[in-house]
């Protein structure tokens, strides 16, 4: 290693509990089956990284000038590609394939990391050129003289210590270690931000979380909070401009939809709300046709409005005054009033008869609505701050005065067809139209949806548009795709930007298999969730006897970042297609086996780290948080190896493995970060 430099770990706070100085670390000779994932393996790995940037303070702070004056200079030259090695080694093969196959244009290099075994990366272009240039006339005659060309053909680089071909052409790639230690040190000078991917998109709008008005969030709602600011942060550490949009859904569309959709069919607003078929609160009938396809989960959230308000009044008269403290449990309220309106036919009446002068817009109806609504977001915001998540509003109704613009705009394209009354926009492969205007002349989430995309796009001038919902979703969000490439907001090959992506995930299933549910089968709330995770942290934390070495509030802050960097974690780890099992004894568990290891040493952890900036990148292009999730988890157990098996205090290179240590901890941090977990730095 190359000098030294002093950094410190301990993030932005003047609190006592986060100095670096009074930081109680262990060391572990443990270690995980590569089958398990576990958050406080990563915190013990980072406890350990404590103690060491605290020596490598004391050691090395007076060669951190001089350092950083000696690399000024060669940090300009390399400024372009300085965090992605792939890139870097991408450049180099594809001067080489230009000088081997000079007759074979926009040869793409195909460089992928590989294992120690037979290097550290490995570009895999001989076998696909092979199959184009045979019977050409070509001096080549296989695969593997082709790799050996390749090899040949490279030009000199100080990244790379030695080349070799194996199998059908593999080339493969050791690098210099001297050119490890010389990047991670410049990183270490110049900041981790240098390591950041490079997107071509400038500004990117994450659709996410979106719950529903007037109802408490629930456990349904934290994979699409999780995974969307996992990828936000993600995508604002590469520089791109994120706009994080809460799309909820709201009373104002809805409200009108129903009363402008259904008035023709019915004669009156309040026949349609007495009718049985619409308020039995069960089931999900079409109502005429596949163009009248209004669904009874519609009314549902309509007539909660009715009996909230009604049940408001009663227990409030001066419901003005009436804030979350008054009301309590949000969720609680709802069931009081559901119980009402579903034993009391008068309550039930009156409750009907609330919608209708609502949607009137009577001011005392409106009032109630938006006080409801305004609780229910203040509850939101309780979550959001747990999680450290932020977004910005703009539900349904925001798009309302944009709607019929937008259809008209996609009729002159030729893209809106008349069909059974209702007006439709027919996608190639699915045996359904996109209904954008129902028959009866009214609007539907088709239409909000392509008007939300059209503003984005046009008027927020976003790049990269991302939907993070359920899987259930996938074939609407593909309609609504489709409808805007045949209308030209978005390239027809979805190769190039800018484009939008739906990021499906799955469910959150109990120990039973089924949909994660209380004992008594209703659906978890996301505060209940937390504080169950915050709890049985705390309390193995008091096992350990940390009650009395710690304060108070050191107790809850760990309890906090432990339990809920634990819940984030357990989902984030997982492929978001595939549907996980919530288990806290699992989630929360930190026990260990015996460590068995072969060998470690400084390169491969050094390697590691300089693939960070690759991972994230591959993380951001495929949207896929799981992938950080698990080069994390590998960092962790690359430095365990590393520190189990070199000695760094007191040993002669005790300067350039601190300084590893700390490179370490800067690039684990920053895992932290992006996937909004809040490390801790004493367990």
């Amino acid at each position: 290693m190359i000098g030294s430099l002093t950094l410190l770990l301990a993030p932005v706070s003047s609190s006592p509990f986060l100095s670096l100085n009074r930081l109680s670390c262990f060391h572990s000779s443990s270690s995980l089956s590569a089958s398990e994932f576990s958050a406080l393996y990563i915190w013990r790995t980072k406890c350990i990284l404590c103690r060491l940037i605290d020596l490598l303070r004391a050691t090395s702070r007076r060669l951190a000038l001089a350092t950083k004056t000696s690399t000024i200079t060669s940090m300009a030259k390399e400024e372009e590609n300085a965090g992605n090695v792939k890139r870097q080694l991408a450049k180099l093969f594809d001067e080489s394939l230009k000088a081997t196959v000079p007759n074979e244009p926009d040869v793409e290099p195909l460089v992928a990391a590989c294992t120690a075994k037979f290097g550290d990366y490995q570009c895999n272009n001989a076998m696909g050129l092979w199959s184009k240039i045979k019977g050409k006339g070509t001096e080549f005659r296989g695969p593997p003289a082709v790799g050996q060309a390749i090899m040949k053909n490279l030009p000199p680089s100080e990244m790379i210590e030695s080349c070799s071909v194996a199998g059908p052409g593999f080339v493969n790639v050791v690098l210099a270690k001297n050119w490890i230690a010389k990047t991670i040190q410049r990183m270490l000078i110049d900041g981790i931000e240098t390591w950041a991917p490079r997107f071509c998109v400038k500004k990117a709008v994450v659709d996410f979380s979106s719950p529903n008005i007037a109802k408490e969030m629930h456990v349904g709602h934290l994979r699409s909070t999780i995974i969307g600011d996992s990828l936000a942060r993600m995508l604002e550490f590469s520089n791109v401009e994120v706009l994080r949009r809460n799309h909820v859904g709201d009373w104002g569309t809805q409200v009108d939809l129903v009363s402008e959709n259904m008035y023709p069919l019915c004669g009156s607003f309040s026949c349609l709300l007495i009718s049985s078929l619409y308020i039995d609160f069960v089931g999900t009938p079409t109502f005429i046709s596949l163009h009248h396809s209004v669904q009874l989960k519609d009314f549902k959230h309509i007539l909660q409005f009715g009996m909230l308000i009604e049940h408001l009044f009663e227990k409030f008269p001066n419901f003005e005054d009436v804030n979350e403290t008054a009301i309590g449990d949000l969720q609680a309220f709802y069931k009081a009033s559901k119980q009402r309106f579903d034993s009391d036919p008068a309550f039930k009446e009156i409750a009907q008869k609330a919608v209708v002068r609502l949607q009137g817009g009577e001011p005392k109806y409106h009032q109630a609505w938006a006080q409801i609504c305004e609780i229910s977001r203040r509850e939101f915001d309780k979550v959001y701050q747990r999680l450290r998540v932020q977004l910005e509003e703009k539900g349904e109704s925001f798009y309302n005065p944009y709607i019929p613009g937008v259809i008209e705009a996609l009729t002159k394209l030729g893209l809106v067809e008349e069909s059974q009354g209702a007006r439709v926009i027919f996608i190639e492969g699915v045996n359904i139209p996109l209904i954008v205007v129902k028959s009866d002349g009214g609007f539907n989430y088709a239409s909000t949806d392509l008007t939300a995309l059209w503003y984005r796009l046009n008027e927020e001038k976003a790049e990269w548009i991302i939907y993070v919902t359920d899987v259930g979703q996938q074939q609407h969000f593909d309609m609504v795709f489709s409808a805007a490439k045949r209308a030209g907001w978005l390239p027809s090959d979805g190769s190039t930007y800018p484009k939008a992506s739906h990021v499906g995930f799955g469910l959150v299933l109990g120990e039973d298999g089924k949909r994660f549910r209380t004992r008594s089968s209703e659906v978890v709330r996301l505060v209940d969730l937390l504080d169950e995770a915050k709890s049985r942290s705390k309390m193995a934390l008091i096992e350990r006897g940390k009650a009395e070495e710690w304060t108070e509030e050191e107790l809850e802050q760990t309890a906090e970042a432990v339990g809920y960097g634990a819940v984030k974690y357990a989902d984030l780890k997982n492929n978001r297609l595939t549907n996980y099992t919530f288990n806290f004894d699992q989630m929360l568990n930190d026990k260990t086996g015996s460590l068995v290891l072969d060998h470690a040493d400084e390169r491969a952890l050094g390697l590691h780290l300089l693939q960070f900036s690759e991972v994230v990148e591959e993380a951001c292009s495929n949207l896929l948080p799981n992938v950080l999730c698990e080069y994390l988890y590998n960092l962790s157990e690359y430095f365990t190896k590393f520190y189990s098996n070199c000695q760094v205090v007191g040993s002669a290179e005790e300067t350039s493995r601190l300084l590893l240590c700390e490179a370490t901890a800067t690039v684990m941090r920053k895992c932290f970060y992006l996937l909004g977990i809040v490390p801790v730095y004493k367990i």
